[in-house]
């Protein structure tokens, strides 16, 4: 039987504009057992209320891969990891458009480059704006940008050359960010999105769960998210990847993960939530439960280091779900 509470803080959520879950309430959600299912359900309700049967799809590439002076514990891209994966500088112009080009013939809407780095030079900010300028010429595609740390200037020339989002990680709750990372504050992080924001860009931000985080940590995160008025929010689940310190964690479990989406869902019921990396290992059979638990995008394609599934079989899951594909959101 529904929890009461439950039912009662859906409707207010679809009923009324200027209600907003407490983080006592959602703390709540996040701690009682085995309503994982209900979040589910009701998340699905607060989908369908703000985003109705819409979805969107989302593909990266890897602009400039490895060698990050950053110590994040999960990432194969830093140089304190011994991954065996490829490096090499920021891509040119070229192979940056030919990609987006085969993107959007898969069924993308929306596609980013990604840099690994702490952030890029003038010189390479340049490139990528000459790169987002063909790529808005040749395709349809919403362009994006996760380029590492921002100044006020590198966002406004950005902004200048077409790109339209901003992605920009905080990949856990500040409380346990200190586990995660250690060669930059949170608070520069926090900067970055403040930061493309006044330079009207949207912003994209999440993190990555399966880290070592309790349900709290996973509470302040999302509420951090909605303190700063993200306007999506990407959800990766964790992929151990052997030669980072994370390599011998656990993947979530699929349904906890799927109440990991609702909550997020709860407390951020307007904006876009997308999942990302990590999926495919976690979840399995249960991808297609991802827009019933509340997300209303999906990265397809592969990631920065690690094969995605075809784009074929993602789009064919969005088709028969009965799911409206379109642009940006």
């Amino acid at each position: 039987m529904f929890d009461k509470t439950l039912i009662s803080i859906t409707e207010k959520i679809i009923t009324y504009p200027d209600y907003s879950i407490s983080c006592e309430d959602a703390c709540k959600l996040a701690l009682a057992r085995d309503n994982a299912l209900d979040l589910i359900m009701c998340a699905n309700k607060i989908r369908n209320r703000f985003k109705k049967n819409n979805v969107f799809t989302c593909s990266i590439i890897n602009a400039r891969s490895g060698r990050c002076s950053e110590d994040c514990a999960f990432c194969a891209q830093s140089a304190f990891h011994k991954t065996g994966i490829e490096t090499y500088p920021l891509l040119d112009t070229e192979k940056m458009v030919n990609y987006s080009l085969l993107m959007e013939e898969a069924g993308a809407t929306k596609y980013s480059m990604v840099t690994s780095g702490h952030s890029l030079s003038g010189i390479e900010i340049d490139s990528v704006g000459h790169s987002a300028e063909e790529i808005n010429r040749k395709t349809d595609l919403s362009v994006c940008a996760s380029l590492g740390q921002l100044t006020d200037t590198m966002a406004i020339k950005l902004k200048e050359k077409g790109v339209t989002t901003y992605h920009h990680n905080l990949e856990t709750a500040r409380s346990y960010f200190g586990q995660i990372c250690t060669t930059h504050e949170y608070d520069e992080d926090i900067q970055t999105i403040k930061i493309a924001k006044s330079a009207g860009l949207k912003v994209c931000s999440g993190g990555i769960l399966g880290l070592g985080e309790t349900w709290l940590q996973r509470v302040e995160l999302a509420f951090t998210l909605k303190e700063l008025n993200v306007d999506s929010i990407p959800i990766n689940l964790l992929n151990p990847i052997p030669g980072t310190r994370m390599e011998n964690r656990s993947l979530l479990p699929p349904m906890e993960a799927l109440k990991c989406i609702a909550l997020f869902r709860f407390i951020n019921p307007d904006k876009s939530i997308t999942i990302c990396g990590g999926r495919e290992r976690t979840l399995g059979d249960f991808q297609s439960w991802i827009f019933m638990a509340g997300a209303n995008g999906v990265m397809i394609g592969n990631y920065l280091t690690t094969k995605g599934r075809s784009a074929a079989m993602d789009m064919d899951m969005i088709r028969q779900l009965g799911l409206e594909l379109i642009g940006a959101i």
